[in-house]
């Protein structure tokens, strides 16, 4: 079964970090481009970063842009979710997810789920103090 595994969720103070991965279980992690997504309760799932195949190109919603950095290693299999300056608002069940297909194309749909397949149990980031 192909399936992305999330990890590194937690319970973190207003301004805090954490680090999120993503990790590939069935098939091999470079075939696909990546996203990070989140709901919160009571809301849909809404997309925040994107990621190319090679990690030479990324996307990110404005809500996040200039504190979460998304990055790769097809070394290891990895996707990785870097969040600094968490906001409370920012609490969330947190999901990666895969999508074929060019960066014109991933980056268009980055932050549409619908789009997205392989999608994992998520991790919960819960900001609060």
């Amino acid at each position: 079964q192909l399936q992305f595994v999330e990890s590194g969720g937690g319970l973190v103070q207003p301004g805090g970090s954490l680090r999120l991965s993503c990790a590939a279980s069935g098939f091999t992690l470079d075939y696909y481009a990546v996203g990070w997504f989140r709901q919160a309760p009571g809301k849909e799932r809404e997309g925040i970063a994107c990621i190319d195949r090679s990690g030479d190109n990324t996307n990110y919603v404005d809500a996040v842009k200039g504190r979460f950095t998304i990055t790769r290693d097809n070394a290891e299999n990895t996707i990785v979710l870097q969040m600094t300056n968490l906001h409370p608002e920012d609490t969330g069940v947190y999901y990666c997810a895969g999508i074929s297909g060019g960066w014109s194309l991933v980056e268009a749909r980055c932050a549409d789920p619908k789009f997205f397949g392989a999608w994992g149990q998520g991790t919960q980031v819960t900001v609060s103090s």
